[in-house]
This record gives structure tokens, sequence and C-alpha cells, in this order.
């Protein structure tokens, strides 16, 4: 902290109007002292005595004048006084120049932070203030994004719901005015009016389902669940829907269960999702890959596979985020309102897992890596390309 030349002169009229008081405060208390030693002559024989009694070193030099031992006391308490009063000085300026700089930063500036170095607690203030800001840059921001992201979600919802809820409105009103030819054509504007009512439910349905699992308060009903088991069951109640995509699904087959604490309702909507994708997504492909192994004593994966069309890379970083789509145009032909994966990452997370996605010519696939006992949490590896 550099001080100006006005603080410069503080210090100065500090130091001489001290040197000036203790120097009239040493007058005073000698004059004192002498004249009670000379208006007192028992005093006076008994200082004479302890004086002559008093030698020092090995010549046994003597001290005749209790001035000059006295003098040097209070020389050396008058610098001490001194001394204190400077840093106490020293130190109050120092705050004001805290004080100018945290204004400086309370009036808008927030990007500023105070560079002065100090020694002790006055630097530890420094560095409180320093981190305090961050902290509230890093809150505002965070903020911001929030209020970001709640503006985009009302956007994508209302671009999704106002899309089919418009095809709904056009055919009924072809309806309601009679504008068909013969029931053919009732029947065909009723039923594709009724597709878009199964869509906007279907969005409606991921929306409270996203907004649910995002909650903090969200708890999980916990269970033994072995997972080997579930993906049996999995690829037999989707087996006959995978046959009409063209697609087979198998899972790998183990002789020993993989038993893990977790809710099995929101992993079921995970791997009904991520079975779902393959199915809408894997076009052109012929089989959807299931396999659950144990990779140590705190943490199993679960995969989830198929061979059809690969992600593009550019896609992979983003294929989580809500409402996001890979392409627009397969939301057009399956119905999917975009939340699906983000839904599937929010329930992971609440079992302390994460997901990676990789994808090539041969296949995508999808890694869930859950912890075995509920309460853990695991940190995410990321995929090498």
């Amino acid at each position: 902290m550099k001080l100006t030349g006005r603080e410069k002169t503080e210090l100065i009229l500090e130091g001489i109007i001290t040197v000036i008081l203790l120097l009239l405060l040493n007058l005073s208390i000698i004059v004192l002292i002498n004249q009670s030693i000379e208006t007192n002559p028992g005093l006076r024989d008994g200082i004479f005595i302890i004086k002559k009694s008093i030698v020092i070193g090995p010549n046994h030099l003597q001290i005749w004048s209790w001035e000059n031992i006295f003098i040097c006391f209070l020389l050396v308490f008058d610098a001490a006084v001194v001394y204190w009063r400077l840093i106490r000085r020293y130190h109050q300026i120092q705050l004001r120049h805290i004080i100018r700089e945290l204004h400086y930063i309370a009036n808008g500036h927030l990007d500023h932070r105070i560079d002065f170095h100090f020694k002790g607690n006055t630097q530890s203030v420094v560095d409180s203030i320093n981190a305090l800001v961050d902290s509230v840059i890093k809150s505002m921001d965070e903020e911001r994004s929030i209020e970001n992201s709640k503006d985009e979600l009302i956007t994508n919802v209302s671009h999704d719901l106002r899309t089919p809820l418009t095809s709904i409105l056009g055919y009924l009103g072809l309806i309601q005015d009679k504008q068909y030819h013969n029931e053919e054509d009732l029947l065909k504007y009723v039923q594709i009016a009724f597709f878009k009512a199964q869509q906007m439910k279907s969005l409606v349905d991921n929306l409270f389902e996203y907004t649910k699992v995002k909650q903090a308060s969200t708890k999980l009903s916990i269970n033994n669940i072995d997972l080997i088991q579930m993906m049996e069951q999995l690829a037999a109640s989707f087996g006959l829907e995978a046959r009409k995509h063209g697609m087979d699904i198998t899972a790998a087959e183990s002789s020993h269960p993989i038993m893990i604490e977790a809710d099995a309702e929101k992993l079921g909507r995970v791997f009904n999702n991520l079975i779902s994708n393959a199915m809408k997504y894997g076009k052109g492909g012929h089989n959807i890959y299931l396999e659950a192994k144990k990779l140590n004593d705190k943490e199993v994966q679960v995969n989830v596979s198929n061979d059809g069309p690969r992600i593009p890379k550019e896609a992979l970083n983003l294929i989580f985020e809500r409402f996001y789509r890979v392409e627009e145009s397969r939301n057009k032909d399956t119905g999917g309102s975009g939340l699906g994966l983000a839904i599937t990452q929010s329930i992971i997370d609440l079992h302390g897992g994460y997901i990676n996605v990789t994808s090539n010519d041969k296949l995508t696939t999808f890694e869930i890596h859950l912890p075995i006992k509920h309460g853990n949490r695991l940190t995410k590896k990321e995929n090498a390309d």
C-alpha cells in the first residue's frame, strides 16, 4: 500500500506530538520526584545507601546518579509509546484504504479487487473481502443463468405446445365448419387431432417428470435391485416393440446377480428412455444390447447400446441438454420432447452416479455408472474419443 503525502504528514505529526507530550510528562515526573526527595531527608538518605550498595562489574563500579538510571528507563518507555502510536495510526490509515476500496467495489465496480499486501490479521481481512466479492459474483452469475434457463424453458415449452395445439385447433375447426367430404375425411381429421393431443400429453408428462427430478427435495424409494434380472425383464418387455422397428433386444447373461441399492421405478424410467431412444433414432440398426457388470466393490456399470447410425461428435456434449435434438426432423417423426435424456441424467445424478455416451460407426453406447451403496457418490470419468 502506497501512502499519500497527506498520510505521511499525518504520521510525522503524530510522532512529533507524541514526543512533545512525553517530554512534558517526563519533565513533570522528574521535577515531582526531585521535590519529594529534597523535602524528605529520610528518603534522600535511603536512596544514598541504595546507590552506594549497587556495584557493577568486576571493578565494583558504583552508580551515584539515580537520575541517569531513571532517564534511561523513561527513554525506553517513550520509544515504545512512540512506536505503538505510529503503528496504531498506520493501521488506521490501512483501514481507511480498505474501506475506500470496498466502497469503490460497492459502487458497481465488481471486477475490481483489493490488491494490497499486509501482514497479520489485516491481510486476512483483505483476503476475506476479495473472497466475498468473488462469491457474490458467482452467485449473481448463477442466478442470471437460472433466469435465462427459466426463460429458455418457457420459450421451448411454448413452442413445442403451440405446434400440436395449432394442428388440433385447425382440424377441429374443419370439423366444426363441416369442411369434410365424407365420413372417411372426418375420421382422418379426428385421428390427426388425437395424435397431436397425445404429443402434447407426452410433453406435459415429461416436463412434469423433469421438474420433479430436478428438485433438491426429491426423495428416492430405495430397494435392493438385481440389475441382471432387471436387464432380462427389460429385454422381454421391449422385445415385441423392438421387432416392430426391425430390431432385436438382448440382455447379456450372467450366472451371478448384481445387487445395488436404488429406486427401481426411477431406474426403470432411465432404461425405458434409453431403449425407446435406441428404437426411435437407431433406424437402420438391427440390435439393442443391454449389459450390466460390477466394476468393483463400490461401482457398477450398465451399458445400453445399439448398432444404428452414429451420433455426430459435436452433438455428444449437448445430447443431455433439455430440448436438445440431434436432428430436428426426428422430432416430427417420433414425437420426442427433447427431455428424455435430461430426465435420465437427473435421475442418475440423484442416485450419485453419472452417464457417458460414445458413438462410432459400429455402436452407440450409453454407459451408466451407479454406486452399489446408496448415499455414495461417484466421480465422473470422461471417455476418450
